[in-house]
């Protein structure tokens, strides 16, 4: 498809501006003056019109199609969230507001809406006390480790590593490096933490562990307990990344099982929009002991039923976030909690669970399952043997491009070579999953006959094949005008 600059026609006009009644070279430096022409396309409104209306019939996403996506959770975001995010009452509010002296009763909706989301997570979750401020789920867990670091430097521990599994969420070294920790990577037995391991790695240098629960193979960690007390016995504290609380929510509080601090991400779970870089949120959660730690502000009630911005928390990490996180994405998540109610995200729960087995069942006399057991909410295949003949994870996904889906999150996690994660969600059909394990049946069975079927593919899209490496390694996105 050709860019809005090659559709560039000399003469051809769409918009007349005014004529300036004064030069701006006498109101602006010579520095800020363009020298020559913008540059900008010859075009009339309606090539315009077409043009971008074009570029939108491309886009993908789960409102049109099947986004099997592993780890992301891209479950379909029901339409009245974004009726109750978009209420004058809420959108009209500046930010600000809260902070001014006596304008806090202007905007008791909002601060209420923030107050009952936390309350209503800390029940979810099992913790003592949320923030809502981290705006992503990288940054809820970079938060999350930086109130571990705060936690042992107010105690007087001088403790340097976090210990990451080789199954955990792929942002948790870089989280836990970022926050100035030595990272410990941990390899896993059977798809799962193994104690023995852990007891190599465990000293009175370890900080804390990061864990997903069930991790990215979809397995659930079954030997938590014992991970557990042997956390304890050193002082460590033990960190849960909420990527996959799709899992388990409403069957399990992870507070209970013992977690210290866990991030959620609303735009997985609580079923707020998320792609294109954002927005999103990463609230985070932390048991009696952290709660001093936690950022500021931090919305309170007073015994009258007003809410107020509490400042007063002198061992806080201090702000992690302008104001107080994405808002609009916060009020989404609290109104999808409310509409479904607990019976709801429970089942919710159990329906993302089963489409998983159901689809892994499916394909796993096409696509080897190195971990072939019951799973949580995904689970990952491997095409290695696929790839014998010539034909990768990559191309697998390329294939399903030209079938209309999004495809698998592919090579991640690492420990599976030529991995394939899928990750069907709750709110698809049978017929969607039918489907859509058939044509990919299909699409192996071609090219088991014919490789070059999968690796010429996707033939039907405007780009075809594109050159990684270089895209990796230049950040350069431009058009030879």
């Amino acid at each position: 498809m050709s860019t809005v600059f090659k559709k560039s026609t000399n003469g051809r006009e769409g918009v007349w501006p005014a004529k300036p009644e004064k030069s701006a070279s006498g109101y602006l430096p010579a520095d800020l003056l363009r020298g020559k022409s913008a540059g900008l396309p010859s075009l009339s409104e309606l090539d315009v019109v077409r043009h971008f209306t074009q570029l939108s019939k491309k886009n993908f996403g789960v409102d049109g199609n099947f986004y099997p996506l592993g780890s992301c959770t891209m479950k379909y975001n029901p339409k009245f969230a974004e009726t109750v995010a978009a209420m004058p009452g809420f959108t009209r509010l500046h930010p600000v507001l809260p902070q001014l002296k006596g304008a806090g009763r202007l905007c008791q909706g909002a601060l209420e809406v923030m107050y009952e989301t936390e309350q209503l997570l800390c029940e979810i979750c099992g913790m003592k006390a949320f923030t809502l401020h981290p705006m992503a789920g990288a940054h809820g867990e970079l938060t999350g480790v930086m109130i571990i670091a705060a936690y042992h430097k107010d105690k007087g521990n001088k403790k340097t590593k976090i210990i990451c599994p080789d199954s955990a969420h792929g942002t948790n070294p870089a989280s836990a490096a970022i926050a100035g920790y030595e990272v410990v990577n941990l390899p896993s037995k059977d798809g799962i933490v193994d104690p023995d391991e852990l007891a190599k790695v465990l000293d009175d240098q370890v900080a804390g562990m990061m864990m997903t629960c069930p991790n990215t193979l979809g397995l659930f960690e079954k030997n938590l307990p014992k991970i557990v007390e042997m956390l304890r016995s050193v002082d460590a504290l033990l960190y849960y990344d909420g990527a996959n609380l799709n899992a388990i929510m409403g069957k399990m509080r992870v507070g209970d099982a013992g977690f210290d601090v866990v991030h959620l991400n609303l735009h997985k779970t609580f079923a707020t929009p998320h792609g294109g870089g954002g927005p999103g949120a990463g609230p985070v959660g932390v048991s009696e002991r952290l709660v001093p730690y936690l950022p500021i502000s931090r919305v309170e009630k007073l015994e009258d039923g007003q809410f107020f911005l509490n400042y007063d928390f002198p061992k806080s990490i201090g702000y992690v976030a302008p104001f107080y996180g994405n808002f609009g994405v916060v009020l989404k998540a609290y109104a999808y909690i409310l509409r479904l109610g607990k019976a709801g995200l429970i089942r919710a729960t159990e329906a993302a669970v089963l489409a998983a087995n159901y689809l892994r069942k499916r394909l796993d006399a096409h696509l080897e399952v190195p971990y072939d057991r019951v799973c949580m909410h995904e689970f990952v295949a491997t095409s290695c043997k696929q790839a014998t003949c010539g034909v990768r994870a990559l191309d697998i996904a390329k294939m399903l491009l030209d079938k209309g889906y999004h495809a698998p999150t592919i090579y991640f996690p690492l420990i599976v070579k030529e991995a394939l994660m899928f990750e069907p969600t709750e709110t698809e059909s049978l017929d969607t999953l039918d489907q859509f394990a058939d044509d990919l049946i299909a699409l192996l069975a071609e090219s088991e006959k014919d490789p070059s079927f999968a690796t010429s593919a996707p033939r039907t899209l405007p780009v075809t094949r594109l050159d990684e490496t270089r895209a990796a390694r230049s950040m350069e996105l431009t058009d030879d005008l």
